[in-house]
C-alpha cells in the first residue's frame, strides 16, 4: 500500500487490554504475525478527538483531515498482510457521541504466505450512544493460495448510527481466488441484528454456481443502521436484468437497518452497485 498524501502522522498512545470477542481464535503456528491496532475516538463537549491511535504490525494509523463533525483515520499497510499463519485484529471504537470514519489507503491483499494455515483478521466495532461510525476500508483482494477468515463483531448502542461497506475481489485477473471465509456480527441494544457468514473458493461446494456468484467475481456489502430508518422499508433490487451484476437492499427484521449485498464482474461495477444502495437508502 502507498501512503496518500493526505495522511498525517499522529503519535500511538498506551492502552489497556481488551477481552477477545467472537469465535475462538484458532491455534497459533510458528508462522505469522500477530498483532492489534487500536482506534478510539471521544466527544469532549465540541468536537470529536482522538485520545488513542495505536499502530502495530501491518497497520499504520494516520490521522486525515475532519470531514464535517467526524474525525478521519487512515490506515497504511506497513507490510504485506494478511499472510498464511497471521493473527490480526483491529479494534475500533466510538464513544458517546464521538463522529468517526476509518478508511484504508489502499485494497488489502490476502497472499498464501509461507504456510496453507488460515489467517485471521478481525475488525471489532463499536459505536457508544449518539455515536456515529463509518467502516469503509478499499476493496479486499484474495488471491490464489490464500486462505483467509475475516470476521467483523459489531456492537452498537440503541441510538448510534453506523455504516458498514466491505468489497471482496476473488482473484487477480485470470487466476482462481483463495478460500475466502467472511462473518459479520452485528449486536444493536444487546441484541443480535445481523449474523452472515459466507464462503468463496476451493474446497467450498457450488460457491461459483448460479446460486450463488454465477460466475462474478466482485461481491460486497452495505451495511446501514440509523434510528431514523425506524419505519418499515420495501426490498430493492438493483441492476435487474443487466450482465453487469446486481444488488438488492433490503431491511433487517431486528432493527432500524438495511443491508445491500452486490456481485458484479469487476470492482468498479461493484462499487457503482453499493454507491446506488447507498443514495437508496440514505433517501428514504
Amino acid at each position: 500500500m502507498n501512503p496518500s498524501s493526505q495522511l498525517a502522522p499522529a503519535p500511538a498512545t498506551s492502552d489497556v487490554g481488551i477481552p477477545s470477542t467472537g469465535d475462538q481464535e484458532p491455534a497459533g503456528h510458528f508462522y505469522g504475525v500477530r498483532a492489534t491496532a487500536r482506534i478510539r475516538a471521544a466527544h469532549n463537549g465540541r468536537v470529536t478527538t482522538l485520545p488513542q491511535l495505536r499502530s502495530d504490525g501491518p497497520f499504520h494509523l494516520r490521522r486525515m483531515r475532519p470531514h464535517g463533525n467526524a474525525a478521519m483515520v487512515g490506515i497504511i499497510g506497513a507490510m504485506s498482510a494478511p499472510l498464511g499463519g497471521d493473527r490480526l485484529i483491529l479494534d475500533i471504537t466510538a464513544e458517546d457521541r464521538a463522529e468517526l470514519e476509518v478508511t484504508t489507503a489502499a485494497a488489502t491483499l490476502a497472499l498464501r504466505g509461507p504456510t496453507t494455515d488460515a489467517a485471521t483478521y478481525d475488525v471489532r466495532l463499536t459505536a457508544g450512544e449518539h455515536a456515529r461510525l463509518r467502516w469503509l476500508p478499499r476493496p479486499l483482494i484474495s488471491a490464489a493460495g490464500s486462505n483467509l477468515r475475516q470476521t467483523y463483531t459489531v456492537e452498537l448502542a440503541a441510538t448510534s448510527r453506523f455504516v458498514l461497506r466491505e468489497e471482496q475481489l476473488l482473484g487477480r485477473a485470470d487466476e482462481e481466488p483463495g478460500h475466502l471465509v467472511s462473518r459479520i456480527l452485528v449486536h444493536r441494544a444487546g441484541r443480535p441484528l445481523l449474523d452472515q457468514h459466507t464462503a468463496y473458493g476451493a474446497p467450498e461446494p457450488g460457491w461459483d454456481g448460479p446460486a450463488v456468484l454465477h460466475g462474478h467475481r466482485a461481491v460486497g456489502q452495505l451495511l446501514v443502521v440509523d434510528p431514523r430508518l425506524d419505519h418499515r422499508q420495501d426490498p430493492v433490487l438493483l441492476g435487474e436484468g443487466t450482465k453487469d451484476g446486481c444488488a438488492v437492499l433490503a431491511p433487517l427484521a431486528g432493527g432500524p437497518a438495511l443491508l445491500a449485498t452486490a456481485i458484479a464482474p469487476t470492482t468498479s461495477t461493484l462499487r457503482e452497485l453499493l454507491d446506488e444502495a447507498h443514495a437508496h437508502a440514505l433517501a428514504r
